[in-house]
């Protein structure tokens, strides 16, 4: 198993852990409609027939033939198929969303008519046609979404248009966690040299909302500190999951058992320790799987919020790529106050975003703080020998969202 030598560029270690997820991405697999939210799509989503398929009136009102005044002989509904208008000064009463007869030259508004003492319809189309034509919104086999697309319900909602009942989508990306220290508490408060346990339920719900599937039986911990117990636990975890992540033993003291586990376990290097402060001794690996797909273990430093930051920058592009979704492109930010830089590294500074979308640096930002981490937006990325001034525009690195969740 070959180390790196030195750390690796934080950008350069994004991009490997990404490119490993998308040579890894499972074959793609279709799902009801019903079941694919959050997933992504595997395929383009193209028009099946014309959008919308028919002449369909935007109002309620009337679809007339010829001069008016128009004498009413019918009705079409939302659903009917009407009969052609073929006599001039005739008119159909015709409901929102209702085919458009063959025959019609306009459609008026209910409340743009009247009728008279015989009870014929009076009044005056709009310059602009009331109904949308074949083909409005989309032509057949036209492409409407791209593969890679994360479904949402609006993209639900445009599939259904489309006439799908299933839609070809990425499998979800299974993980496991597992949190390695004898000095953790799993219930009550800390005390006697002994601290809680802060990163079960915090690296599960990051995990979900960065797209994996994460059930609470994979979430296993403290493990014990030995090789064995660590040998065994990934194994478990490597057996039900694509990727497990683990807490601590990252470095290379008495009780850091990962380095050598994963030499047991016959694993590659993607990753080993990556150029950003806080929270350098990060790692990602490869691991055979016994499917011929590889399963991967994001190694995550105990300190909180370097673990946080192991998980934005390794597992969130890591799982973007088996998901086949773009890595997301970090916008730029206006920072409020200085945020200095870390030398040769990459400085990733807890930051919230104002009313105005301007990144407002936070207190008590400590690598084993949580406090900072609870009010903040993200991370203001401060590039290697680089310092921010305040007013300058930096690149920032949201914390995973759920779709349409806001920060």
């Amino acid at each position: 198993m070959k180390a790196e030598s030195m750390p690796v560029d934080w950008d350069k270690a994004r991009a490997l852990a990404y490119e490993a997820g998308r040579a890894a991405a499972a074959p793609a697999e279709r799902v009801p409609l019903s079941v694919a939210d959050g997933r992504t799509l595997a395929e383009p989503l193209v028009a099946l027939s014309e959008l919308p398929a028919f002449p369909t009136s935007s109002i309620d009102g009337w679809a007339v033939r010829g001069p008016e005044p128009w004498r009413p002989i019918g009705r079409v509904l939302a659903g009917d198929t009407p009969a052609p208008l073929t006599a001039p000064g005739t008119c159909v009463e015709i409901a929102t969303g209702a085919m458009v007869p063959v025959g019609a030259e306009a459609v008026v508004r209910v409340e743009e008519s009247a009728r008279d003492a015989e009870g014929r319809v009076t009044g005056r189309p709009r310059p602009e046609p009331e109904w949308r034509m074949p083909g409005d919104e989309a032509r057949e086999g036209e492409q409407l979404l791209p593969a890679g697309t994360p479904i949402d319900p609006a993209v639900l909602g445009m599939a259904a248009t489309c006439g799908y009942d299933t839609i070809p989508v990425r499998p979800l990306p299974r993980a496991a966690l597992l949190v390695f220290g004898d000095e953790l508490l799993t219930s009550g408060p800390p005390g006697e040299g002994r601290v809680r346990d802060s990163l079960s339920p915090l690296v599960p719900a990051w995990l979900r909302r960065s797209g994996a599937a994460v059930d609470p039986s994979a979430v296993q911990g403290p493990v014990q500190d030995t090789l064995e117990a660590h040998v065994d636990a990934i194994r478990a975890g490597l057996a039900v999951a694509d990727l497990v992540c683990t807490t601590g033993g990252t470095m290379h003291g008495p009780v850091d058992h990962l380095h050598p586990a994963l030499t047991r376990l016959g694993a590659e290097y993607v990753v080993n320790t990556v150029a950003v402060r806080p929270g350098f001794p990060m790692l990602l690996a490869r691991v055979p799987g016994p499917d011929g797909r590889p399963r991967f273990l994001a190694g995550l430093p105990g300190n909180p919020q370097s673990a946080v930051i192991a998980l934005v920058s390794l597992v969130a592009p890591l799982l973007a790529g088996l998901q086949g979704r773009e890595l997301p492109a970090l916008p730029q930010v206006e920072v409020t106050a200085p945020v200095p830089g870390r030398g040769s590294f990459t400085h990733l500074s807890l930051a919230a975003l104002d009313a105005r979308g301007r990144a407002v640096p936070v207190s008590h930002v400590g690598s084993s703080m949580l406090r900072g981490l609870a009010n903040a937006h993200g991370f203001v990325v401060i590039r290697p020998d680089t310092k921010a001034a305040a007013g300058d525009l930096v690149p920032f690195l949201p914390l995973p969202l759920y779709p349409g969740e806001r920060p």
